[in-house]
């Protein structure tokens, strides 16, 4: 999906109960959509409200009204438990460019369009690059101007960065707000104590979405060893799914 199309979701301004007329006219204006396309909006996932969403964009398709229902049963079970480590997904567009049906009514239940609408889901994000996203904490912190050394070091070592730095008027304190990787978290108020003698005290909050720069399908990427690991903790294979698990050999 395009910047801030996801976040606009979230947030409520973009959602499944609004007028197709108002919602087509701000992802036309804001984000540069057609405005017969916004109007062809099947749904969004995860459980009808989520940052990801089913377009139609088939012509001519026979039959398309029936299996409707079936297509965005098996997107919300997708877009619930991904490909990668069955999480759920965020920022993805699905377009139905085409569909062929079988002309006999009794093949084209549920139980055969919902799993086959989950498997073409999965193959299509396995072909289309996914990545992670990774949660960021915001983290503001106050501490003396000897102890900046030992909170920029322990933030490096964590894959932090530093945005904003500001010394509190009439005090010898300093505000710093950074932003902090939720993963590497884990022992970093331990950590900054140890690093500035107890003078640092962190308070986190979640701010935003990362997107990991490694390719979570390349064997020995950090994106890779941490869906391994994601896996692990869920009792589910080490190995995601290959992509030729999903393909119908015809």
């Amino acid at each position: 999906l395009e910047d801030g199309l996801a976040e606009a979701i979230d947030d409520g301004r973009i959602g499944p109960r609004d007028d197709p007329k108002v919602r087509s006219k701000i992802l036309s204006e804001e984000f540069k959509w057609d405005k017969d396309l916004a109007k062809k909006i099947w749904c969004f996932g995860p459980e009808t409200l989520g940052p990801n969403m089913v377009v139609d964009m088939c012509k001519g398709v026979q039959y398309l009204n029936e299996i409707k229902d079936s297509v965005v049963a098996g997107f919300q079970w997708a877009s619930k438990e991904g490909p990668l480590a069955e999480e759920n997904m965020r920022g993805i567009c699905f377009e139905v460019c085409d569909v062929v049906l079988h002309t006999d009514a009794i093949h084209r239940g549920g139980g055969q369009i919902i799993p086959t609408a989950r498997r073409v889901i999965y193959a299509s994000q396995l072909l289309a690059k996914p990545r992670l996203l990774e949660p960021v904490y915001m983290v503001k912190i106050q501490a003396p101007e000897g102890a900046l050394g030992g909170i920029y070091s322990v933030l490096n070592q964590k894959r932090g960065h530093v945005f904003e730095e500001m010394q509190r008027p009439g005090t010898p304190l300093y505000n710093i707000k950074a932003y902090l990787p939720v993963v590497e978290s884990f022992g970093f108020s331990s950590q900054l104590r140890a690093a500035t003698s107890g003078q640092a005290f962190p308070q986190c909050v979640f701010d935003h979405w990362d997107m990991m720069s490694s390719d979570p399908l390349e064997p020995g990427s950090q994106a890779s060893e941490l869906v391994a690991n994601i896996r692990k903790r869920k009792g589910l294979k080490e190995q995601m799914t290959p992509l030729s698990e999903f393909e119908d050999k015809l």
